[in-house]
């Protein structure tokens, strides 16, 4: 992933550097107050990052030591580390093997008495199907969080992802379509869970620190409760800014780019690429393809590409292979461990031409007899 980042993100992060004010302030809030508006949510709380955001959508929902979160193996490790964040513990559920997302049966499947909530991730920018889910969750009386960490831009039933979700997370991580370099966002429908999230991010201060310096009179701050540092700076809000302006347009081309893979890998046997689900369309933040039946193997093919000059980079992880969690015994997951084991991410980005992607695609041909 190359972010697209151009002139007008350095003069919006110059003219919040020569404004004086970096830190939190008057960009942040118009970034959140935007960015809620384009992703359908009633609030934005800005964050350090999305597994800030993670954390603090745990805390402000009130998991805790003792509860159980199920969440997807197949994602980035931070989906799984948020839920320690906060004590509680993760039990991982298997996902569908067309989308990478799970679905209300492999949730049901490891749901128990001590479940709480539910993480559920719009995997690569895949939606899940968020109708189901969100009817499931309500039904068992338990909290869905929504990791849209690549989701800007993807849409379920006609409506962004973030449309209708009680809490969501989202990353302006640099792989991410919209970035900020670092940063995140919660997303919420609840005021006082806004109110909350906010304190919450910046060290439990009942108002915040530009509001306090913004005030003409002395303004004695009180510490409510025991909370984080997980602000986003003015610098970054102005970069987000003008990157939400280019988001449409740049989820528009990146599904050409897609649809232009779609073709050139039709009829490659053993290779499936990913694709919409019936519900709704992925913003291709991620254009993997599974190489089940082929007969290369996945790593040697990552190789070959690489002896081509061409950047691929393995499938997306499973948590519970990893060393940090080696403590886990998780059910079987064996769509989890097919898909971590056998898919690999192809380049997508903005400077990708029609030239780039045949000789991409000419190396998985030749792999493939």
């Amino acid at each position: 992933m190359i972010p697209l980042l151009g002139e007008e993100e350095a003069q919006a992060a110059a003219e919040a550097v020569r404004s004086g004010w970096v830190a939190q302030g008057p960009r942040v809030k118009s970034f959140e107050h935007e960015f809620a508006a384009a992703v359908g949510a009633a609030h934005g709380v800005a964050t350090s990052s999305c597994t800030t955001a993670l954390h603090l959508a745990l805390v402000v929902l009130g998991i805790k030591p003792g509860d159980e979160v199920v969440v997807p193996s197949f994602s980035f490790i931070a989906t799984a580390n948020a839920v320690r964040y906060v004590g509680a513990t993760p039990v991982f559920a298997d996902v569908d093997l067309a989308t990478g997302n799970v679905t209300v049966e492999t949730v049901d499947a490891v749901r128990t008495a001590k479940t709480r909530a539910v993480v559920a991730v719009h995997q690569g920018g895949v939606p899940f199907d968020t109708a189901a889910l969100r009817k499931a969750a309500d039904g068992w009386g338990v909290h869905l969080v929504e990791d849209a960490a690549c989701g800007a831009g993807s849409t379920a039933y006609g409506q962004p992802v973030g449309a209708g979700a009680a809490v969501a997370a989202w990353s302006f991580h640099p792989r991410k379509l919209l970035t900020t370099g670092e940063g995140g966002m919660v997303t919420v429908d609840d005021a006082g869970h806004a109110t909350r999230l906010r304190r919450l991010r910046e060290h439990g201060m009942n108002v915040s620190a530009a509001d306090r310096h913004a005030s003409s009179q002395p303004v004695l701050e009180a510490y409510l409760e025991t909370a984080y540092n997980y602000r986003m700076t003015d610098i970054q809000a102005a970069i987000g800014l003008v990157q939400l302006g280019r988001l449409a347009g740049l989820v528009a081309q990146r599904r050409q780019l897609a649809a232009r893979y779609h073709e050139l890998l039709d009829g490659i046997e053993g290779l499936t690429p990913i694709k919409d689900p019936a519900y709704g369309q992925t913003n291709y933040q991620s254009f993997w393809v599974l190489l089940d039946s082929f007969p290369t193997s996945r790593d040697d093919v990552l190789a070959e590409l690489a002896a081509q000059g061409v950047s691929a980079r393995r499938g997306i992880m499973a948590a519970h292979l990893e060393p940090a969690y080696a403590d886990v015994a998780p059910p079987p997951l064996p769509v989890t461990e097919r898909l971590t084991r056998n898919s690999l991410i192809l380049p997508l980005h903005h400077k990708l031409t029609a030239d780039d992607q045949e000789r991409i695609v000419s190396v998985l041909r030749g792999l493939s007899r």
